[in-house]
């Protein structure tokens, strides 16, 4: 039997990043603390194939650092400052490997949509090989999501873990004609999507064929309020907290 996560209705963007610098273990423990079962985190390589929690190519937004990810073994990672580009008080807040984030999400009971971030110049298999077995043996089967733009990633992933092991879902801004054939190929379980660019008879139509539908970056729940009567099982937002 194909797996099904327990996806609640609010999940935190990148941890709960409205409150700490996305994509820390901070941010995440600040999750926890707003009573927020489960986080969406992005995950990539460094240039010695350490898997880390990070978004972007390069490292100047979210840290003390230039140049790009690629470039860093774990040691250069580890002197990075993550967190006082968002406040003083998360000063000396480290990048997060994969290990010790699926540690502390495994230590608070926690849940996780996992999103493979393939940048350019990465390579999509290795990062799904250097992903999957980890996340497979930290977390159970109903608190894991696995999702990503990169059909390479996703369709790596799925052959290194069959549907009734991990669940997958496509990432795409706006759904395209394709979407049901792709879900179908992936053996996938969720389609996400920008809410912005969702319109309701393809909300409907991603129901009617069985799959989740799940919608980012969401930070007006007025604006949003009409979209669940379409059917959206799952929100991801950078301060779910709003929604209460």
């Amino acid at each position: 039997m194909p797996v099904v996560p327990s996806l609640p209705r609010l999940i935190a963007h990148r941890g709960l990043s409205a409150r700490a610098p996305e994509n820390t273990l901070a941010a995440v423990r600040a999750a926890h603390e707003a009573g927020l079962g489960w986080v969406e985190l992005d995950v990539q390589l460094l240039g010695d194939g350490t898997p880390v929690i990070w978004h972007d190519r390069d490292l100047k937004r979210c840290s003390d650092g230039r140049g790009r990810l690629a470039a860093l073994d774990l040691a250069a990672a580890r002197q990075l400052d993550a967190g006082r580009w968002f406040a003083p008080a998360f000063a000396g807040a480290p990048m997060a490997t994969l290990e010790e984030m699926l540690a502390l999400l495994a230590e608070r009971g926690m849940g996780v949509n996992l999103e493979l971030k393939v940048n350019r110049g990465h390579d999509p298999e290795a990062l799904a090989e250097a992903v999957v077995p980890a996340l497979l043996a930290a977390l159970p089967a109903d608190r894991c999501l696995l999702s990503s733009f990169d059909v390479r990633a996703l369709t790596r992933s799925r052959a290194l873990a069959g549907p009734d092991r991990l669940a997958l879902g496509i990432l795409h801004k706006r759904l395209p004609d394709d979407w049901e054939a792709r879900c179908r190929e992936l053996a996938a379980f969720s389609v996400h999507t920008d809410w912005r660019r969702l319109s309701a008879p393809r909300a409907r139509a991603v129901k009617a064929a069985g799959y989740a539908l799940v919608c980012y970056t969401v930070n007006d729940p007025d604006a949003f309020a009409p979209r669940w009567a379409w059917g959206v099982d799952a929100v991801i937002s950078d301060d779910p907290t709003r929604f209460r």
